[in-house]
């Protein structure tokens, strides 16, 4: 995976978790489950490409 892969993932990492923050403390349930999406998508594509880099050697 390429470093610019992984910072790309990182950051929609933290920033689905700051929305999961902001959601919680302002009692908003659809910006709280947006930031958990965003960082199951994240995780995701992490996986995607660690199988990638399985495969390139």
């Amino acid at each position: 995976m390429g470093i610019a892969d992984k910072a790309k993932n990182a950051a929609q990492d933290a920033l689905g978790k700051a929305k999961e923050v902001v959601g919680d403390a302002k009692g908003d349930d659809a910006l709280k489950a947006e930031g958990k999406a965003d960082q199951g998508e994240a995780k995701t594509k992490n996986k995607v490409e660690d199988v990638k880099d399985v495969f390139k050697g």
